[in-house]
């Protein structure tokens, strides 16, 4: 399952953030100590500042609003798993948290044990009724309404609430954990055994740990006091499926740790079982975590606390760096931020690279917009042209040149919905996928013309296109595409950017026709796509629906065989391509930049970037929040 910057193999940004100046975090000046210590210990006063992109929202990182970047870099803090990637993007186990085996292979069961000394940061244990809870929300197997079900009025907002609270609805379901047919917890809730319907080949990275506590989800759905009882009436729930309960639990899972502009009041809400804990949000601004002293992990907390600050205006984090404000950044690349990053000096380190991110542009298929057959009476096939013809229009080979040519001079217009150029697949798959061919590098207006002439509708069609608005290069995109498109008069591109464009991705589907972001990578399976184009799948915010590449997905998942593997995806994104889902754009370039008071960063390419690796930070001589210039003063507002 993916995750949104969004992700694609990957996941992609999400919701917005406000200008870094407009509020001062608390002090966060250390006393110049070590991080770590020989004695494994966390020198005190110790602190490190991340500059980020996107803020933090939402504390369940698998229902369909909160499956973020921005989300999950937070609770790689908060929470462990059974395994994680090293840097080499080796599949890691984590015998800290528990251990999983294979105990069948047909059908293919697969058990996981809990360590005896996980628990949440209320004391409760880390068990299998977690996971549990983590397989019925996110299987699809619970549940009694499906999303085709759900009605939404103009803005978004649901309006058969009714009969949704009625039924059993987890909004974030992966048709891989739905592969997993039969769960059985033991007695002591130590173990859980999941049995397949197939032989999955990524079975891995399937049901890996849990996203929220089963016993916080009881409290409040069923309104039960204590936290045992909780934790066994969502396993009753569960194994006997009783529908009425499982409603509460399905509403409270889906809305409950959304926390909108500041932190709730009910810790229950963002709990820890990893190395910090959460203690503070300012909406837009900054999160605070501090190390979480009950951990006892291999993960600990090598630094007392970390400060993510937010702000989209990358040139604002190099500023922020240079004033001594924060540590590390990681922002989007541009050719100016490099210049100005490289200008900072010898007291700062700046690596550059190629990010697990890609770019992309997707069209919704059932908003009622210019791109769904509905508009045309039900003519599929006018739909279809008319989304070709848009596609055919985007200038990608431009926006290359322009914006990600001068970081990378090698860089590609990426081809591929599923493949990082370079990998062994990604040529194979290109060659099949018809992408180039269909949509030119250059925009193709003739292409465009005839077949806006064919389908015989009035022009120019309004577009309106949802990105991130304090973006600075996403900016850019959409002004490159909108000199280019609007001059043919065959679309009008709309700006309907927002600061809000990631919530508005799934909930706001009736206000934006054609989505710019990013897909960023979370895992290496190779069956991660199915999260952006299966059929109702958690990544899917379109509509698109292709019962044939449902199958071949399915396929896919039993298929070990790389070279079946890329036959596969070839035939997979061919019907992309003859379906005019969207185009792919380019691969993020990346760039990293920290003082050099500050060691062990060492980002991965996949998520959580800069994040991965925490428990290596050290820090010597002054660390953010110390502001030694009246400069740095008057920027914090």
């Amino acid at each position: 399952m993916k995750i949104r910057r969004l992700t694609a193999i990957v996941a992609g940004a999400a919701a917005a953030a406000l200008a870094i100046t407009a509020c001062t975090p608390p002090d966060e000046g250390g006393d110049g100590g070590t991080g770590g210590g020989d004695d494994g210990g966390i020198a005190t006063g110790t602190a490190v500042t991340v500059g980020w992109n996107q803020p933090f929202y939402e504390y369940n990182t698998s229902s369909a609003t909160g499956n973020a970047t921005a989300n999950a870099n937070i609770l790689y803090l908060m929470q462990e798993s059974f395994n994680y990637y090293d840097e080499e993007l080796n599949l890691v186990p984590n015998e800290d948290f528990g251990s999983y085996e294979i105990v069948n292979e047909d059908p293919l069961t697969v058990e996981y044990t809990f360590a005896d000394d996980n628990a949440w940061s209320d004391g409760t244990a880390v068990d299998a009724v977690d996971l549990l809870l983590q397989w019925g929300a996110t299987s699809g197997n619970l549940n009694t309404l499906a999303d085709e079900d759900i009605e939404y009025d103009e803005e978004g907002n649901v309006v058969n609430e009714d009969e949704v609270d009625a039924n059993v609805y987890f909004n974030g379901t992966s048709a891989t954990v739905g592969y997993i047919t039969e769960v059985e917890v033991s007695d002591d809730n130590k173990t859980l055994t999941a049995t397949y319907d197939r032989n999955y080949a990524d079975w891995e990275v399937n049901l890996m740990g849990a996203a929220v506590p089963a016993h916080v989800v009881g409290m409040h759905a069923l309104e039960i006091d204590d936290a045992a009882e909780a934790k066994q009436a969502v396993k009753d729930a569960i194994e006997s499926n009783d529908t009425e309960a499982l409603a509460k639990i399905s509403k409270f899972w889906n809305e409950g740790f959304a926390f909108g502009d500041t932190l709730p009041e009910d810790k229950s809400l963002y709990l820890s079982n990893g190395a910090y804990l959460l203690t503070e949000l300012v909406a837009g601004q900054y999160v605070t975590l501090e190390a979480n002293p009950d951990f006892t992990g291999e993960h600990a907390a090598s630094v007392e606390r970390i400060t993510v600050r937010y702000n989209e205006d990358p040139m604002q984090h190099v500023l922020a760096l240079e004033n001594g404000e924060i540590d590390v950044m990681a922002p989007q690349a541009t050719a100016d931020l490099v210049t100005a990053l490289e200008d900072l000096g010898d007291d700062y380190t700046v690596e550059t690279g190629i990010d697990g991110t890609y770019e992309h542009v997707d069209l919704q298929v059932t908003n009622g917009g210019p791109f769904d057959p509905a508009t045309y009476g039900g003519d599929a096939e006018t739909a279809l042209m008319v989304r070709q013809a848009f596609l055919k229009l985007i200038p990608r080979q431009e926006i290359v040149d322009k914006l990600i040519i001068p970081l990378n001079p090698e860089a590609e217009v990426r081809q591929s919905y599923n493949v990082v150029p370079g990998s062994p697949m990604y040529d194979g798959v290109v060659a099949a996928n018809g992408q180039t061919e269909a949509f030119p590098l250059e925009n193709d207006v003739a292409g465009a013309e005839a077949l806006m002439a064919e389908a015989g509708v009035e022009t120019p069609i309004d577009v309106r296109v949802l990105y991130g608005a304090s973006n600075a290069r996403r900016q850019a995109e959409f002004a490159i595409m909108s000199e280019t498109i609007n001059p043919t008069g065959l679309f009008n591109l709309v700006d309907a950017g927002s600061d809000d464009w990631g919530s508005m991705l799934s909930a706001n589907t009736d206000q934006y026709d054609a989505a710019l972001f990013g897909w960023q990578s979370t895992s290496t399976a190779v069956t991660a796509g199915n999260a952006n184009f299966g059929t109702g799948e958690i990544n899917n915010f379109y509509g698109y629906s292709n019962p044939e590449v449902d199958a071949l997905q399915d396929e896919l998942s039993v298929t070990t065989d790389p070279a079946e593997q890329e036959r596969l995806l070839g035939e997979i994104e061919a019907h992309l391509v003859n379906d005019a889902f969207g185009v792919t754009i380019f691969q993020f370039p990346s760039v990293t930049a920290y003082r050099n008071t500050v060691s062990g960063i060492s980002p991965i390419t996949i998520s959580p970037t800069v994040f991965y690796g925490f428990w290596e930070w050290s820090t010597s001589g002054d660390t953010a929040g110390d502001p030694t210039s009246e400069e740095a003063e008057d920027s914090e507002g």
